[in-house]
């Protein structure tokens, strides 16, 4: 489709404001502030995507608007005035591309925590705590209102002052919406009770900000016209809450969301992660746009360009959110428009940048690492001017990425790889029906790798000779790691590993202890195999909590699948032998508490315990490599290529990445092979 008849490609006139196409990322907090300011990193992110071609980015999920209510991971503070001039620079450097730019603004009520910041009470309607973060809230008084509706004003200011061309305000979870709810409520007239009441504070709210910035300036509301919640309200409640925010004047686009966030589950289904159903909420929000007719926005799992067209096409939505597909690619809009749509590269769902903010961390995609680094890393690999030939042994996600940037570098590539196909764990990990989405890593960087002529070949069980046999200047081991099951004082030789059970090399047995040491996605992989032939499964973790390292938004699918099943959850045990009696095996079970000595009777026992690199190659290769193996850690982290001054062999460099190095996970892998290699 040619950029003049793309629907996604026509601009859109929002009052005075022209976005130039259809296209944008809707609020999110990546967690990229400084101090709660948007300094650097968090402007090169955003730059990146306005350059690209984006419409509109909309900054700042959930900046706050009071010192009440405390960011739960690092928010942007809008009730500070020396966030004005951070979010000017921002604002104005989007503006030179044509982009424009918004905030969210929120106060979380009870979806904070009061020993946070100033340790200040959590405030809400009522006393209901939010399951997700546990306070129990201060319910308000009239002072408490007051207070936080001129806090509201106040930051509508100071973001009219950073000359935004608009905000939104966030009424989903937080406490505009537990106004709005009955089941988060209990205030007496003129604040609860009928839905006029609950919806009193929002008005006054919105009235309050509309007098202060006048009638130019853009004001919308992202919200929920369904919190599909047992007590709260429904679909023809919030119709008529939509009905009502066009009909106040006061308000210039709805952004719709369905569902509530007051839980992980409930969180999941709102921003559903791989597995699940894609663009599940839009048409319930284009039901909203055809009944309301009045400027509409969504996003949620949108995350390819053909659902994005329809969403626009069928007249659902006037702009459509790519928000998590814009970490994957920032140039979505571009490649669209330079008929390179096949390019972009995709995102999988697999939720790695939400789980990591919701856990306290930085947003960062999965399988792009520039994402979140535009200071340090690329999006678009610069050429070199001294081609070189480089050999990669492995074709895993680490692999066929370092194979990837050193070709986009003009480098000469060769990738070896002992498997038939490329994808190393991750070919694993896409056996699940419900990941399947993850082979797309791989896919995507093969079909770069092949523009650029990289030379694969497979079914090879890489040696010294055949590596030298190529005549290379670099050579990156990317052979990965093989599961680590030899954890026990006795009976190492009984059990399966996860990767047998997922492989469907080994069957599952009737009664079955799955023993979980590294809290990762394939022991929750392989309980699923498990629990779905008929088994009886206990999943066993001497952690204090379940699979640390599935975060929790991705911890839903498969609780949702398990707790259907079979299957029994032990945690604080460690599994410290086994041995067989008759057909049977024993399990002797203890606890790094002290005091414990039990036992189970199985038939199959299956350890998770990470990987061990697969290093023999890379240590054949060493002492005749230039470098030694040694990686300059100084040059890594600036950004300098490797060092070839401590000459000790036959001409070639020597690297290894990825789980060939140590058991990580796909992110690390892939960001290893990225800093490493773009400098090569």
């Amino acid at each position: 489709m040619s950029p003049e008849n793309d629907p996604l490609l026509q601009p859109f006139q929002l009052k005075k404001l022209r976005l130039k196409n259809r296209i944008m990322t809707t609020s999110h907090e990546p967690a990229y502030p400084e101090d709660g300011m948007p300094k650097a990193k968090y402007l090169a992110y955003h730059l990146e995507r306005a350059k690209a071609g984006i419409a509109l980015t909309m900054t700042a999920g959930s900046a706050t608007v009071s010192r009440d209510s405390p960011p739960v991971f690092n928010n942007i503070l809008a009730y500070k005035d020396e966030v004005v001039p951070w979010l000017k620079n921002l604002t104005d450097a989007c503006h030179e591309h044509g982009t424009a730019v918004m905030i969210q603004l929120t106060h979380l009520g009870r979806r904070t925590g009061w020993n946070k910041a100033d340790w200040l009470p959590v405030v809400s309607p009522s006393h209901e705590r939010e399951a997700a973060h546990r306070s129990f809230p201060k319910k308000m008084e009239t002072w408490d209102i007051d207070r936080i509706k001129g806090d509201y004003v106040a930051a509508a200011q100071r973001m009219q002052a950073a000359g935004m061309d608009g905000i939104e305000l966030q009424a989903y979870g937080h406490l505009m919406d537990q106004f709005w709810s009955p089941l988060t409520n209990s205030l007496d007239a003129p604040y609860g009770g009928s839905m006029d009441n609950r919806l009193h504070f929002t008005f006054e709210v919105l009235q309050g900000i509309r007098d202060a910035v006048g009638p130019d300036f853009i004001v919308g509301v992202r919200y929920t016209g369904d919190e599909d919640l047992p007590g709260g309200f429904g679909p023809q409640e919030g119709l008529e809450i939509s009905k009502r925010l066009k009909d106040s004047g006061l308000v210039d686009f709805l952004n719709v969301i369905r569902g509530h966030i007051d839980t992980d589950a409930g969180l999941t289904d709102v921003i559903p992660v791989q597995g699940m159903r894609s663009s599940p909420h839009l048409d319930f929000a284009g039901e909203i746009r055809a009944a309301t007719g009045f400027p509409t926005f969504h996003a949620a799992k949108i995350q390819d360009v053909t659902t994005a067209r329809y969403a626009i096409e069928s007249g659902k939505l006037d702009m459509v959110g790519m928000t998590r597909a814009h970490m994957a690619d920032p140039h979505i809009v571009r490649k669209m428009i330079q008929g390179r749509e096949d390019t972009i590269r995709p995102c999988v769902g697999a939720n790695f940048c939400l789980d990591r903010i919701y856990q306290g961390g930085e947003a960062y995609c999965l399988h792009n690492p520039a994402t979140g680094r535009e200071l340090t890393m690329p999006h678009v690999i610069p050429k070199t001017s001294t081609p070189r030939k480089v050999l990669v042994v492995g074709a895993g996600p680490a692999g066929v990425e370092a194979a990837r940037v050193a070709s986009e570098r003009g480098h000469r590539v060769v990738v070896l790889e002992a498997a038939a196909k490329p994808g190393g764990q991750i070919r694993l990990t896409a056996q699940s029906h419900r990941r399947r989405e993850m082979i797309s890593i791989i896919d995507w960087r093969v079909a770069r790798c092949e523009e650029q002529g990289v030379r694969f070949i497979y079914n090879i069980l890489a040696d010294s000779t055949r590596v030298l046999a190529e005549r290379p200047d670099v050579v990156i081991i990317a052979t990965g790691g093989l599961p680590h099951t030899e954890v026990l004082s006795a009976g190492n030789e009984l059990v399966d590993s996860t990767w047998d059970i997922i492989s469907g090399a080994v069957k599952p047995g009737k009664n079955v202890l799955l023993f979980d040491d590294a809290g990762d996605h394939a022991a929750l992989q392989a309980a699923e195999v498990v629990g779905a032939s008929g088994a009886h499964l206990e999943v066993m973790t001497p952690d204090r909590s379940f699979a640390p390292e599935v975060m929790a938004m991705n911890l839903v699918p498969y609780m949702r699948s398990l707790q259907k099943l079979n299957v029994t959850f032990t945690v604080t045990y460690r599994l410290m032998s086994v041995e067989r009696s008759a057909n049977r095996l024993i399990a002797q079970v203890g606890s790094d508490y002290g005091g414990v000595n039990q036992q189970r009777v199985v038939d199959q026992v299956i350890i998770n315990h990470g990987t061990r690199p697969l290093d023999e190659l890379y240590l054949e290769l060493k002492a005749d490599s230039l470098n030694g193996g040694a990686v300059d850690y100084d040059a890594l982290i600036a950004g300098r290529p490797q060092p070839h001054s401590n000459a000790m062999g036959n001409g070639y460099q020597l690297f290894r990445i990825g789980d060939a190095v140590s058991a990580r996970n796909t992110h690390a892998a892939i960001y290893d092979a990225l800093r490493l290699v773009k400098d090569l």
